[in-house]
């Protein structure tokens, strides 16, 4: 649904004002979160600056391509404004990195902890995932790189099949579930268990995959942001989605489910998140898809049979 940002003129005429589609208003609501946060929270005295500077550059941003989309209401354009929205969940992320608190006990993490052992040594899953040697731990930490893939490959095929009108149902799920993920890890603050139980519970092969993934989190993680697993969160809400927005092509759904649940079990048997992590994940995703699909019904029309330029 595009819902318009404009009023008509005193004088009776019109004039072609920016408007908004849903999801850029979860964008908008975030980033001013984000900057009232950076104002609140005990952080570097750089980020109090650094903060709202970006949030305006992002804001500005969104509003000029709402602009220039409504302005000349061009292909284009169009597809221009639909991909500014996947670079700034990356840039939500971090930005809630600059924002990350230290994390005061490991009380939660110790219990949390007992719950994995169940699952992973009493029910059996680390045996099974190990039962073909590296074969499944290397498909798991594969799918676990494979997360930043999913939404660009079911923005594409959206085009591709031609149902480029779905977009914004896609958008709007996709962000609904991550961005609320985020909110919480500033306030939440907790650290994954492969940094504070190290080398403990650890899957028996140190495959190449596994490695890298150590290495891009290492550099690029936020470590006392893994409740809720936004990796779980953000691929649940991809494959609902196109599940429910791509039916007559079930096959993409359906891979997307796989990789999703891929996904999951490898943030468990890694150590990168524990269980309750990926089940908060799949909670908020799951949380997600059903606002959306109720945001869609009060619209009054399926996303499938609204038109798009």
């Amino acid at each position: 649904m595009l819902i318009p940002f404009s009023n008509p003129l005193p004088c009776g005429r019109s004039r072609n004002l920016p408007f908004f589609r849903s999801y850029e208003y979860i964008l908008i609501v975030f980033f001013c979160y984000t900057t009232v946060l950076g104002l609140a929270l005990p952080v570097d005295p750089a980020i109090r600056w650094l903060m709202p500077l970006t949030n305006a550059v992002v804001l500005g941003g969104l509003a000029l391509a709402a602009y220039a989309d409504s302005f000349r209401r061009g292909r284009l354009l169009g597809i221009m404004r639909d991909w500014y929205a996947p670079p700034m969940a990356l840039l939500a992320y971090r930005e809630i990195g600059w924002l990350a608190q230290p994390q005061q006990t490991t009380h939660r993490e110790e219990a949390w902890l007992i719950v994995d052992r169940l699952l992973l040594d009493q029910a059996g899953l680390r045996t099974a995932i190990e039962s073909l040697g590296p074969v499944l731990p290397s498909a798991l930490d594969i799918s676990y790189t494979l997360v930043y893939a999913m939404l660009p490959f079911s923005l594409a095929m959206l085009y591709v099949y031609h149902r480029r009108e779905r977009v914004e149902s896609l958008l709007f799920n996709f962000l609904l579930a991550v961005l609320s993920a985020y909110t919480v890890f500033p306030l939440f603050p907790s650290e994954p268990p492969w940094t504070v139980f190290p080398e403990q519970d650890y899957p028996a092969y140190d495959t190449v995959f596994r490695r890298l993934n150590e290495a891009m989190l290492r550099s690029q993680g936020i470590h006392t942001a893994v409740f809720p697993s936004t990796h779980v969160s953000g691929s649940f809400s991809v494959a609902f989605a196109i599940m429910r927005l791509l039916p007559e092509r079930r096959w993409v759904g359906r891979l997307l489910l796989t990789v999703a649940i891929l996904i999951a079990v490898a943030t468990i048997y890694g150590r990168y998140h524990y269980a309750v992590d990926a089940v908060a994940g799949l909670s908020v995703a799951g949380a997600a898809t059903a606002v959306s699909i109720w945001r869609e019904g009060r619209a009054g029309a399926p996303t499938s049979s609204r038109s798009w330029r």
